[in-house]
């Protein structure tokens, strides 16, 4: 990227140009989709730019690796960037880089019911032990810290669903007090909106099917690290586990990546007005949305973050069958797991996203759905919604 000033950029020039060389053969502007699985060495033990096998490198990949580094370090050169074939595989593979068995992980209240799996039914046997807390409350993160060594703080903020919003400078201060190792769960916010590296955070984690690919036709994860050694780890644990993204998965996310400021903005403005046109709705008891006045995380969020996001949630007063069946009469919003697409998507999480939290302290209300906003049309959105809670 010799053309351009990557520590003076801005975001959205980074986003479209870090990684992607002119092909020097052809001069594509779009570097070529490398699906080769291996590569022919000059000569024995003598590489051609340090390709061999496509488990462990890949040019494609490389690319994505280089583009998603740039954009969460905030133009620095120090850091690393691994992806994967999933968001889990992502998080699987940073906590066996950076724990042993018999170690311990706090982790948030509300974290995503799928992490929470990973902890409790993969990694449990495994003897990695977790002990839950409100990540807002930094008297109760201290008390879990000071109860015994603890490896790993796993945050997520915003959270899913219930968008609580974690003070990030002030948990890193407090893990790396007890020499702990602070984790964020990035995938709302993106690296458009906030920056936790910047903040104290030593890893960054992404789903990258959500916002970074945007577009709901790719499944991928990413670790962030300004950290070498735990850098190393997790390339380890990519080649030797080998649950890298493929070529074809990286080109798709490479491809999202480079509109991301332009569709987060979108989002941002899309889902402002829909959290201030919910409020105002008499069946609705609460809106989770942090760039709402009223929500506890408001101040925080304003400070660590340039915009509050595309993720809604909102909670009915007319019980659980009423919110199921809103979640079934959209039209515009679909009905879908998954999220951060530029189309608005619709979930009910007590039955998707978080059925495998359901009867613990991480269980989310039956009277919730959960909003990804898209960049439609923001009238066509409030209609769809109006005509969907008619009747609440």
């Amino acid at each position: 990227m010799s053309f351009i000033d990557k520590h003076n950029s801005g975001f959205n020039t980074r986003a479209v140009h870090t990684g992607q060389e002119l092909d020097p053969v052809y001069g594509a502007v779009v570097p070529p989709i490398h699906l080769s699985s291996t590569y022919a060495p000059e000569a024995i033990g003598k590489l051609r730019k340090g390709y061999d096998y496509g488990r462990g490198t890949n040019p494609t990949r490389d690319a994505l690796q280089d583009q998603i580094a740039g954009l969460e370090t905030g133009h620095s050169d120090t850091g690393f960037a691994y992806t994967f074939s999933s968001g889990l595989a992502a998080e699987t593979a940073l906590l066996m880089a950076a724990c042993q068995p018999g170690d311990r992980v706090v982790v948030g209240n509300d974290v995503y019911g799928g992490t929470y799996r990973l902890l409790e039914k993969v990694l449990g046997p495994w003897n990695l032990q977790h002990q839950v807390v409100d990540m807002s409350d930094l008297d109760q993160v201290r008390n879990a810290l000071a109860t015994g060594k603890t490896r790993v703080l796993w945050v997520e903020t915003p959270t899913n669903p219930m968008m609580k919003i974690a003070d990030i400078a002030a948990l890193a201060q407090l893990a790396h007090e007890y020499d702990t190792l602070l984790v964020v769960d990035n995938t709302f916010a993106t690296p458009y909106l906030q920056l936790p590296l910047k903040l104290g955070a030593d890893v960054v984690v992404h789903s990258t099917t959500k916002y970074m690919g945007g577009h709901s036709d790719t499944i991928g994860g990413a670790v962030v690290t300004e950290n070498e050694a735990l850098a190393q780890a997790i390339n380890f644990q990519q080649f030797a586990a080998g649950a890298s993204n493929s070529p074809m998965d990286s080109y798709l996310v490479t491809r999202g990546l480079k509109t991301l400021g332009v569709r987060m903005d979108r989002h941002v403005q899309n889902a402002q007005a829909i959290s201030q046109w919910l409020v105002e709705h008499p069946g609705v008891e609460k809106v989770h949305y942090p760039g709402l006045e009223d929500h506890p995380g408001y101040e925080i969020a304003k400070k660590q973050m340039t915009g509050f996001g595309g993720m809604v949630s909102v909670q009915f007063k007319a019980g659980v069958e009423a919110t199921r069946k809103v979640a079934e009469s959209t039209h515009v919003f679909r009905l879908a797991e998954s999220l951060g697409g530029v189309e608005s998507l619709l979930n009910y999480p007590t039955a998707m996203t978080h059925a495998s939290v359901e009867g613990t302290e991480l269980a989310v209300p039956g009277n919730l759905i959960r909003l990804s906003v898209g960049i439609e049309d923001i009238d066509d959105l409030i209609g769809d919604l109006d005509q969907a809670l008619k009747g609440l």
